[in-house]
């Protein structure tokens, strides 16, 4: 018989990620979002990062076997509510990956494809990405590309191998629906296209399905560069999934959660700022100082 404790306990969150020494990316990041939403967070290490809030010098991934043992032990022990995948490090650890949430099937999946730091650094090769399309885009509920990565992922060549036709031209202004379309072709449910990197007065986020644009939320730009804010949004995403609510309302408070971190940014260092996932409690705190 349960206890009341274990019958109230927070939705539990697997994600697979890279760690970050600045706590601002990776899996730090994913954690502190998931606590911050009231939810609980395993993590699965998959690679090792030397990076500061500029850019990332170097990255070491671990041993896919340690990936799949990380993972297996600690599903074994809790059910979880949602899958997140982020950086992931290599082809073996994509196709470990793959294989463990294969095992369950009807626990939802966030992928934040991460191909580049902020700076450009290049985090995914094209193998990799290859391997993003062919093993885990069909297991994925949603992807949240950024303009970006959404261009880079609907160049798959395994879209070419299918025999589609309707090749993006790179010298022209690629298409954010066209894209949104072809990288459904591969097998996800939802393509949440976030437009940070696009020349807009405000940042237009798409949410789309096969049916065609399902939501389209505008933001206020805010000044600067934010390190981890796509690791913010994918996080915040499972977590409102795993709370109950349905993909367009949970992609819609999971934006408001992100643009309020966002905001109430930091620059501990001399690159990027940070975003404060814990913004409200802040808040909460400067309240209750001035009453």
């Amino acid at each position: 018989m349960p206890s009341a404790a274990h019958s109230s306990s927070p939705p539990v969150i697997l994600v697979f990620a890279a760690t970050d020494p600045t706590g601002g990316a990776g899996i730090q990041a994913d954690l502190l979002t998931l606590a911050s939403m009231g939810c609980h967070g395993l993590s699965v290490v998959t690679a090792i990062t030397v990076q500061d809030t500029a850019g990332v010098e170097d990255v070491m991934p671990i041993d896919s076997d340690w990936v799949v043992d990380q993972a297996r032990l600690v599903l074994e022990d809790m059910p979880v509510a949602a899958f997140k995948v982020g950086m992931t490090g290599s082809v073996e650890n994509i196709a470990a990956i793959a294989e463990i949430v294969a095992d369950y099937p009807d626990i939802p999946l966030i992928l934040d494809p991460v191909l580049a730091s902020g700076r450009g650094d290049e985090l995914a090769t094209e193998d990799m990405i290859a391997a993003l399309s062919e093993l885990l885009l069909p297991q994925t509920t949603i992807i949240t590309p950024n303009s970006q990565e959404a261009r880079r992922l609907a160049r798959s060549p395994r879209l070419d191998d299918d025999g589609d036709e309707s090749d993006i031209d790179e010298e022209d202004a690629p298409n954010l629906t066209e894209c949104a379309s072809r990288i459904m072709k591969l097998g996800c449910e939802y393509v949440l296209i976030t437009g940070t990197h696009e020349n807009t007065p405000l940042v237009i986020n798409t949410l789309y399905n096969e049916r065609g644009v399902v939501r389209t939320d505008n933001w206020e730009r805010l000044p600067g560069s934010y390190h981890g804010s796509g690791c913010t949004l994918a996080s915040a995403i499972a977590a409102t999934l795993a709370n109950g609510l349905d993909i367009p309302e949970a992609v819609r408070e999971a934006q408001e959660y992100t643009w309020q971190a966002l905001a109430a940014g930091f620059r501990p260092g001399m690159g990027q700022f940070i975003p404060d996932r814990f913004f409200w409690a802040r808040e909460a705190g400067s309240a209750a100082d001035n009453s």
